[in-house]
């Protein structure tokens, strides 16, 4: 008997194939990002590792690999500027945390379209507006001469804009808008469905928040945590143009040991605080990046 193949059969036989590899030139045009990549981050990240462990002689100028710089980057003066930024970093970023995700609790929940594009909007350009225009803004406002400050009489109040807490308040001008366009589409999977099953258990609001809703956003938050941290961390612009060398931040430490304000054979310092930053961001990131791994299984 002979068999006859079909013209149904023939999309079998099609589906039975092997896939066909994909093609070379997928990764050819991938080529110039890697290279950009390549010159603009690697090099620099290069000649910084290789400062930070390098020492000249002043006497005959010949270089030497030692561990000189890392050891003085963690002791004295660079210690507590390092402790310095990561407080500043971690209430900042704590603040800006729970302060942010009420606003876009408040914005999520609100039954008027254009309230939400407007927040999220403002929230978009406040997020990348820092520097000195940003530092110009609260001295004018908010310095010692500022208009508030006057007119409210802040001066006797006791009110000091640079402080440590008067640049925690300036840091959370750009800080609280990033986290309301963080934790925004974590808000937004909430299925509604999970309140309502919570409320027909007979729990209450707080219960819900408690039990169900909070537990299902810790990753998200505590991602949006340390993207905080990470963002008041390197800010460096808008703390200088404030309080200038007043408040040890290791950022300032840099700017410092970069124009030359520092002890001799000690030029290399900079190159190593800037590592201590790039390994403590490199953490920073191993945190952040399995918490947002880990919320999108629940909110997609």
């Amino acid at each position: 008997m002979t068999a006859v193949v079909t013209e149904a059969d023939t999309p079998l036989v099609a589906a039975a194939s092997p896939k066909r590899r994909p093609r070379a030139g997928g990764w050819l045009a991938v080529l110039p990002l890697l290279a950009f990549v390549a010159v603009a981050f690697g090099l620099p990240a290069l000649a910084m590792l290789n400062g930070a462990f390098t020492v000249k002689d002043q006497s005959t100028g010949a270089t030497s690999y030692t561990t000189a710089n890392m050891t003085a980057s963690v002791q004295g003066a660079y210690l507590t500027a390092m402790l310095g930024s990561v407080k500043l970093s971690a209430v900042s970023a704590g603040l800006a945390a729970v302060l942010g995700l009420l606003l876009a609790q408040a914005v999520v929940t609100s039954r008027f379209p254009a309230l939400r594009e407007a927040v999220l909007t403002a929230s978009g350009v406040l997020a990348n507006f820092g520097g000195v225009p940003l530092a110009f803004a609260f001295v004018a406002t908010l310095g010692n001469s500022g208009v508030l400050t006057r007119q409210l009489g802040l001066t006797d109040k006791g009110w000091d804009l640079y402080s440590f807490w008067g640049l925690v308040i300036v840091y959370l001008y750009f800080l609280i808008p990033l986290m309301v366009l963080t934790i925004t589409p974590a808000l937004d999977g909430l299925r509604v469905q999970w309140r309502e099953a919570a409320q027909n258990n007979g729990a209450t609001g707080p219960q819900y928040w408690l039990h169900v809703a909070l537990p299902v956003l810790a990753p998200s938050l505590l991602g949006g945590l340390v993207l905080l941290f990470g963002s008041a961390f390197a800010a460096y612009a808008t703390a200088a143009a404030m309080v200038g060398s007043s408040i040890p931040l290791v950022t300032l430490q840099i700017a410092d040991a970069i124009s030359g304000n520092v002890l001799v054979g000690r030029e290399n310092v900079a190159l190593a605080l800037s590592l201590d930053m790039v390994l403590i961001a490199g953490l920073v990131m191993a945190v952040y990046l399995p918490l947002q791994r880990r919320s999108a299984r629940w909110l997609a």
